[in-house]
């Protein structure tokens, strides 16, 4: 019973830990990002397609936020469950899966701005900060790849650790 507990508690810290960090992630995010100007005319016209090099910072700052959310909160699950990395990689899956959404909402909340209102509403030309987006969908992806590593490399250890211990004659302890 007591292994199903902490199988348990480990798969709830990932999930708290995926919330939270990652809503302290989206924060970050908002702030570090450099705005991109967004021109409103008066006319009418939204403006498509603008400026897609200023969207490629938000995506990579994402990412790379992402991916070290990922290896650092893998690495508190395993602490807390080495023994059992299957569990350890559910929670960090999980932790990812709240995470990613937690920081893209929180992010783009703080960073939305309502372009259709502002055409509308508008009798001057005037420049504004666009929508903090993420543009490109494989950012999503990279606080699991962050964990799926951290887990796959901590199996590798135990695999070589393994077979070290089984040639040099040495048990292990329990």
């Amino acid at each position: 019973m007591s292994v199903q507990r902490r199988a348990t508690y480990v798969v709830a810290a990932g999930l708290i830990f995926g919330l939270v960090i990652g809503a302290g992630l989206g924060v970050l995010w908002w702030r570090l990002v450099p705005r991109v100007p967004l021109i409103i005319r008066p006319e009418g016209s939204v403006p498509q397609g603008f400026q897609p090099e200023g969207y490629a910072a938000s995506d990579v700052v994402f990412a790379l936020l992402g991916l070290a959310a990922g290896i650092a909160v893998t690495i508190g699950l395993a602490r807390i469950r080495r023994e059992h990395l299957l569990s350890a990689l559910a929670a960090a899956l999980l932790a990812s899966a709240a995470g990613t959404a937690a920081m893209w909402w929180v992010g783009s909340r703080l960073g939305s701005v309502d372009i259709e209102g502002l055409v509308a509403t508008t009798e001057t030309e005037i420049v504004v900060d666009g929508p903090l987006q993420v543009t490109l969908p494989a950012a999503y992806l990279t606080w699991a790849l962050g964990a799926a590593a951290v887990v796959t490399i901590l199996a590798l250890a135990d695999v070589m650790h393994g077979r070290w211990s089984v040639r040099s004659g040495r048990s292990t302890p329990p």
